[in-house]
């Protein structure tokens, strides 16, 4: 994947790993893991472009609480 050589953000070097992506929409959040190139002086992470595509798709579906197709691992309670 690397597009970059070197992080567009510091400078530092990219290396590919597998990370965990949390995303959230409306009240609904899902975790997934998918390979991103990281940065390993800031942590920076870049995405395909198809892996961000499937990030709008996964939120959107979870504003709309359209998550039957998702594995439910738990509940997650805000305390205030």
């Amino acid at each position: 994947m690397i597009p970059f050589e070197k992080c567009p953000i510091c400078g530092g070097a990219i290396v590919q790993k597998e990370v965990e992506k949390i995303l959230r929409g409306a009240a609904n959040t899902a975790i997934l893991k998918v390979n991103a190139d990281v940065c390993q002086h800031c942590g920076e992470r870049l995405y395909s472009q198809e892996d961000v595509r499937k990030f709008e798709q996964i939120r959107k579906k979870l504003k709309l609480s359209e998550t039957s197709e998702f594995k439910q691992i738990g509940q997650t309670f805000q305390v205030v």
